[in-house]
């Protein structure tokens, strides 16, 4: 099934994952051989739909062999791509597995340094592949030279062509996002980290959530918000109400590594088939859990996803 949705990622990454006995100081470290992905919010996002059986166009900046390398891998797994040149090469990122106490390092680079050109050229190829009805949906962290107004940019772009954008982004720009009204932001996601940063509080109960999110709405940051609870699930929070979504039961996490992006992709993807919101958020959480589940840099797989789904407790708040 055909689904309008493309996804931006400006700081992409060649993503390696691998293993060793055991992770120490001052000493070579014999790893397994290691399992190699196309990284990056956006991408990942794209690369979930695809897994979930939808289809979304990965919008992305590319520089040297590793932006090379990117395009290959994701010829490789089916994405359609649009990319543009960024600036110097892409980076590289990797994480490994101390096997013994099966605990993950995740290392991740910054990527190269932009100019208002490279941001310029960024906003152009958006234009070109955003418009009437489709799902922007930006992931990710910025690139170093990347305003933290990027988002609220990108969202009047967005309002022009008659788009929907779904933000889960962090930091600076983050809070700058939520410090104005964004009429163009359909949905707005983040961790529950963020959420408590944001409000200055602790948010221990899922009523103490879905308040934090319904003030955002009230104060016209966004048209709905997400916030994320780790393993309690998530809250989704709209002007008609608020619900909370989590698996039925226990998730045996192997690696968090892309749950979050998962979440995003499985969430579009269910509203790009125009399923209500509080089953998108259903379909969002079981993707997510489904990820966890998987080794490295692998991102949720469909049959565990329905699996998932089955038992998935909504309520509303």
């Amino acid at each position: 099934m055909r689904t309008d949705i493309v996804t931006i990622t400006l700081n992409p990454t060649v993503d390696f994952a691998t293993s060793a006995p055991s992770v120490y100081p001052e000493h070579k470290l014999r790893c397994t051989e290691p399992h190699i992905d196309p990284g990056g919010g956006g991408i990942n996002v794209a690369r979930a739909v695809r897994n979930l059986g939808g289809q979304a166009t990965a919008l992305i900046a590319i520089g040297g062999g590793a932006g090379a390398q990117l395009l290959q891998l994701l010829a490789l797994e089916g994405v359609p791509t649009v990319a543009f040149q960024g600036p110097g090469e892409s980076r590289l990122s990797f994480s490994v597995t101390d096997q013994e106490e099966n605990v993950q390092y995740r290392f991740v680079m910054p990527g190269p340094i932009w100019t208002e050109a490279d941001v310029q050229r960024g906003l152009n190829s958006i234009d070109q592949s955003a418009g009437e009805g489709t799902m922007v949906v930006l992931s990710g962290s910025q690139p170093p030279g990347v305003a933290k107004e990027f988002p609220s940019i990108l969202s009047q772009h967005v309002a022009g062509r008659g788009a929907r954008l779904i933000v889960d982004t962090s930091g600076p720009a983050l809070f700058n996002l939520v410090q104005q009204r964004n009429d163009a932001v359909h949905v707005l996601r983040m961790d529950d980290a963020e959420a408590e940063e944001l409000a200055g509080r602790a948010l221990t109960k899922r009523a103490d959530t879905a308040a934090f999110a319904k003030d955002l709405i009230d104060r016209g940051v966004a048209a709905n918000v997400i916030v994320a609870r780790g393993a309690d699930g998530s809250v989704l929070c709209t002007a008609e109400g608020a619900w909370h979504a989590a698996p039925g039961s226990p998730v045996e996490v192997v690696s968090k590594v892309g749950a979050g992006d998962s979440f995003v992709g499985a969430f579009t993807l269910a509203l790009a088939r125009e399923e209500t919101l509080p089953e998108c958020l259903k379909f969002g959480v079981a993707a997510a859990a489904a990820a966890c589940m998987t080794l490295g840099t692998r991102l949720c797989e469909m049959p565990t996803v329905e699996r998932i789904l089955e038992g998935c407790l909504l309520e509303e708040i």
